[in-house]
């Protein structure tokens, strides 16, 4: 028998209550991807207040490499809490807070000297990259990259794409923001081989010096080595590789945003190993706190030491507890066989898909680094026009099945995979049969409208 237990249809009858009692006190632009209402979770799996259990292929939006309530971190939080819940870095010093930093200092890629600035939030994490990039530059602007996500403060708002889902409504945004294409393999222009693709992308970039912005004025360029919600798009190494060349030349600092796809996610530490590349400031955040409410920024120390005395943090940041959690979270994913263990997780989901790529020509493409995955549904895999509808429709057919699943995609067309990285085999296969159950309906509600 599977992990999944389904003892009511979703949402039950306490769910619904619940639900009701939501729409009548929260905000309504909060999204909702599932009617899930959640009980507690451990491990990979979730159990709602109705009873039924869940296998978790969200994993908080790639907030649980280690899972739900691991014992290690549980443990240190409530040790911590017994001790000290909090204080403010910016009033009195304290343990863990330096203990993380020299943590996150010695693991992040790059042998030279580093310090780091704890914060909550990715997007957080993000702004005081780009406020450190200004200040220690003297310059303003700052190139990011169409399909971005980097935030919802309003100046990682500015940097981010997909203006109808995250942005409508909510300018003017901040200025000296310069965006540019990044290469999408699987959506290449007609006649371009990846090669030339990514060299195209490439001359972009460096026209974009000459055209948009003079590189005296550029602060920094940030890009996801990944990008999360533009549809888990690896960005080829050769194109970071002259991201690094550029900055290099010009003297502007390099962010690698690691929020979504850092510790473990994609078979290394850092999806940033995978090209070789070194950034100067890297941002972290989600899986770093298991769950609880911490990022950080980590870089180069001249760059890091750049603001005046006061000109960086707040209250939670660096939170003790928030800081136990991740130092818990840390040791778990540098223990040996954690990043083969992502590895093997990767490559079972990448055999499934590559599976029901082959079977059924909803499916456009399949693509991501070791555990962070995605299919992307199309309706036509000649022009490749995007299938949101039965995207959503899988995802209420899984979650009525008992696994969680959302989406991603510039064009909200893709199912992304995040599973925690301590999953067993047995839950990761179940999970993957429910979803291609639900794509193989999908692709057979949809046969008179699918091409090969």
């Amino acid at each position: 028998m599977g992990a999944i237990r389904l003892q009511t249809e979703i949402p039950g009858p306490k769910s619904r209550a619940l639900l009701a009692r939501r729409a009548a006190a929260v905000a309504g632009g909060l999204g909702k991807a599932t009617e899930v209402v959640v009980e507690r979770a451990e491990g990979a799996l979730v159990h709602d207040v109705d009873g039924n259990t869940f296998i978790d292929f969200a994993g908080g939006i790639g907030m649980l490499a280690v899972g739900h309530s691991p014992r290690g971190v549980v443990a240190a939080l409530a040790a911590q809490a017994e001790k000290l819940i909090h204080v403010c870095a910016l009033v009195a010093s304290y343990e863990p807070y330096i203990r993380l930093c020299e943590v996150l200092n010695e693991i992040t890629p790059g042998v030279f000297p580093k310090k780091t600035l704890l914060a909550n939030s990715g997007a957080e994490s993000v702004e005081n990259a780009v406020k450190l990039a200004r200040r220690y530059t003297g310059r303003p602007a700052v190139i990011c990259f169409e399909g971005a996500y980097h935030g919802r403060t309003l100046l990682t708002l500015s940097l981010t794409s997909k203006y109808g889902l995250f942005k409508k409504g909510f300018g003017p945004f901040a200025p000296e923001i310069y965006r540019l294409p990044v290469p999408n393999l699987y959506r290449a222009p007609d006649g371009m081989s990846a090669e030339q693709y990514v060299e195209w992308s490439v001359r972009q970039l460096e026209n974009a010096l000459v055209a948009q912005v003079d590189p005296s004025a550029v602060a920094a360029i940030i890009i996801e080595p990944v990008q999360g919600e533009a549809g888990f798009i690896p960005v080829p190494p050769r194109f970071l590789r002259r991201i690094r060349e550029l900055c290099d030349q010009h003297g502007i600092v390099m962010i690698a945003d690691e929020v979504q796809s850092g510790f473990g996610r994609t078979g290394r530490l850092f999806a940033i190993e995978h090209s070789g590349v070194v950034p100067d400031l890297l941002t972290t955040a989600k899986s770093l706190g298991a769950g609880m409410p911490i990022s950080a920024v980590t870089g180069r120390a001249e760059i890091m030491d750049s603001a005046h005395l006061g000109g960086i943090g707040g209250t939670y940041g660096g939170n003790p507890v928030a800081c136990a959690a991740a130092l818990a979270a840390v040791e778990m994913i540098r223990q040996s066989g954690f990043l083969r263990r992502a590895e093997r997780v990767g490559e079972v989901m990448r055999e499934a898909m590559e599976e029901w790529k082959r079977r059924w020509t909803l499916v456009g493409d399949v693509r991501g680094l070791g555990a962070m995955r995605l299919v992307e549904l199309v309706r036509d895999r000649q022009t490749k026009e995007p299938a949101p509808e039965e995207t959503l429709a899988v995802i209420k057919h899984t979650v009525g099945r008992g696994l969680i699943v959302i989406r991603a995609g510039l064009y909200s067309n893709c199912v992304r995979l995040l599973p925690p990285l301590i999953i067993s085999d047995e839950q990761l296969r179940e999970g993957l049969d429910v979803l291609g159950a639900a794509i193989g309906q999908a692709q057979e509600a949809a046969a008179p409208q699918t091409a090969r």
